[in-house]
């Protein structure tokens, strides 16, 4: 089975095992996830494209971390993600990208993510779950995070957190490719 064709049926599985341990059917999770039921059917049949948005409301909407909607189980100790294994989850118009690396396992996890913003670029988030807290750390370059209609800029060597359930964005600033790694601090989940 192709790469992609594989992790469209592990995608399909998990959102439904996720949407019946929820209790929801899917008319009540595309409602609440604002996503069609038709576009939910698909999905969980193991059809279509669903983008990186879709995929941040389905898993806020369920309560689970993007990378269990994506990930298949892991058993092992320690896990290694090489560079080559992850893919971009979104991509924008100038090159900028933001690649899911790993999410740690417990009851609050923790999703660790890599971008590149390219000067001018900006990737706007939604709004996410209440208690969602994300941390965004600047290995090189400049970015402006937004939040809340706010702009902070953020430089090499510096770390800005905040709380996630409130509109935001990143945007690539100076003349360079800016790098940065981010982490997105989850609730507890239900018990």
């Amino acid at each position: 089975m192709a790469e992609p064709e594989a992790a469209l049926r592990t995608l399909a599985y998990n959102v439904r095992a996720a949407r019946v341990r929820a209790g929801l059917s899917l008319d009540e999770l595309g409602r609440r996830a604002k996503v069609s039921k038709g576009a939910l059917v698909g999905l969980e049949k193991a059809q279509g494209n669903p983008n990186f948005a879709t995929l941040v409301r389905l898993a806020d909407t369920l309560g689970v971390p993007v990378s269990a909607l994506l990930e298949g189980g892991s058993a092992e100790r320690v896990r290694v993600v090489g560079a080559e294994a992850v893919m971009p989850l979104w991509r924008g118009e100038r090159g900028s990208e933001a690649r899911l690396v790993l999410t740690t396992a417990g009851p609050a996890a923790t999703e660790v993510w890599r971008w590149t913003l390219e000067p001018g670029e900006e990737y706007a988030s939604h709004p996410h779950q209440a208690g969602v807290t994300e941390t965004v750390s600047v290995t090189a370059g400049e970015m402006v995070l937004v939040v809340d209609g706010a702009e902070y800029p953020v430089g090499a060597g510096e770390t800005a957190t905040f709380d996630g359930d409130t509109a935001h964005a990143y945007r690539g600033a100076g003349s360079g490719t800016c790098h940065l790694i981010m982490t997105v601090h989850l609730p507890p989940g239900p018990g």
